[in-house]
């Protein structure tokens, strides 16, 4: 029996949960893995519904540690040290540059980073933003929410064609989003 994929995938949780230990999701009271753990749990749900998936080692990673460089003291050499630069790079990829001036600069920017590696990277963001689509946070005014929806159908119009499933799944959350509104 070959374990050294599920070993794979403990060490990244394991570093996931080490690194967010203390953060919540914003706006709830839940520790910030409950995200990471959703996004990882929509991955794997695609690898089971799809047959075009070339790099599933590589997507579950990228999914468990896709926050990583964005939301911790941790960086790309931290990455590469421990899970390779392939990780590395997708992760890299999935985190925004907050040195540009604006979200709508950030989301153009890290579009553009994504469509540069595997389709397994761009199925993170896919799975990410259908985690992200839950009930807004209370003090999210009806314009954030439009803007947050907006954001949704730009990645789902730029990176659907990665997964048919996570594209529907993406589709389905946008509309149910809607009541927010």
């Amino acid at each position: 029996m070959n374990t050294a994929i599920q070993e794979k995938y403990i060490k990244a949780w394991n570093f996931a949960s080490l690194v967010h230990n203390g953060q919540v999701v914003p706006g709830t009271e839940l520790p910030y893995i409950n995200h990471i753990g959703n996004v990882a749990m929509e991955v794997m749900s695609a690898i089971t519904q799809s047959t075009t998936i070339n790099a599933p080692e590589l997507l579950v990673q990228c999914a468990l540690l896709h926050d990583v460089i964005e939301d911790t003291e941790s960086n790309y050499d931290n990455i590469v040290d421990l899970f390779g630069t392939d990780v590395a790079d997708g992760v890299l990829a999935l985190s925004k540059n907050k040195s540009l001036p604006s979200k709508v600069a950030q989301m153009q920017d890290s579009l553009a980073r994504i469509k540069k590696q595997p389709k397994e990277v761009w199925m993170v963001k896919l799975a990410d933003r259908i985690t992200n689509l839950q009930p807004p946070p209370a003090h999210w005014n009806k314009e954030k929410i439009a803007k947050y929806q907006n954001e949704a159908i730009l990645i789902l119009s730029s990176l659907g064609e990665a997964n048919p499933y996570l594209a529907a799944r993406l589709e389905r959350k946008i509309t149910e989003y809607q009541q927010y509104l």
